[in-house]
This record gives C-alpha cells, structure tokens and sequence, in this order.
C-alpha cells in the first residue's frame, strides 16, 4: 500500500525522459498549436490519435503527451498505455515546457 502511494504521488522527472529520447506529443489542434508549442514536440490532434495509433507504437519511444489543460493528453495517454506503450501525461503544454526548461 506504502509502494502504491509513493507512485500516486511521485513527480515525473520530464527532464530525464526526455534525455533519455522520450518523444513530446502535442494533441491539441492544429489551430491551437500553431499559436505556441513546446520545441520539438509534434502535433496529432487527439481526434487522430486512433487512426495514427500504429505509427505512434510502432515508434517504439516513451511517449510524453500536452495539450492545452491535460485532459486531452490524458485520454491520450490512456489510449495508448492500453496499447502497451510507455506513455505519461505532461499536462498542459506550457506548464510541461517550464517543467522540462528548469
């Protein structure tokens, strides 16, 4: 119970991820990533994130999904954690570029 805890409650070290060749995943629309994004990042809309699905896992990469507040990158994330993919919710974009320029 102590383990499952420390987990629920453990910070992501996007940092590290990243260094380590995570690949940033910007599912908000195009519109909306054009507007700003995180260097490096690509954007599949989360509306194509079915259709892109065997791409995305056959990359073979942590994934590290954005959008505008984390709640698509969530959905996101658990789609593809259900494919078997290393993949974590960054949350809002913005919030996720400081995490990972501090």
């Amino acid at each position: 119970m102590i383990k499952f805890l420390k987990n629920l409650f453990a910070s992501t070290d996007y940092k590290q991820l990243i260094s380590d060749g995570a690949l940033i995943i910007d599912v908000r629309s195009k519109a909306e990533y054009k507007t700003g994004a995180i260097g490096k990042s690509i954007n599949i809309p989360l509306d194509r994130i079915e259709k892109e699905l065997k791409k995305i896992v056959d990359l073979n990469q942590t994934l590290i999904f954005c959008c505008r507040s984390g709640n698509r990158s969530a959905q996101a994330t658990r789609i593809l954690t259900a494919k078997g993919a290393s993949a974590y919710n960054g949350g809002a974009w913005n919030s996720l570029q400081r995490k990972i320029k501090s």
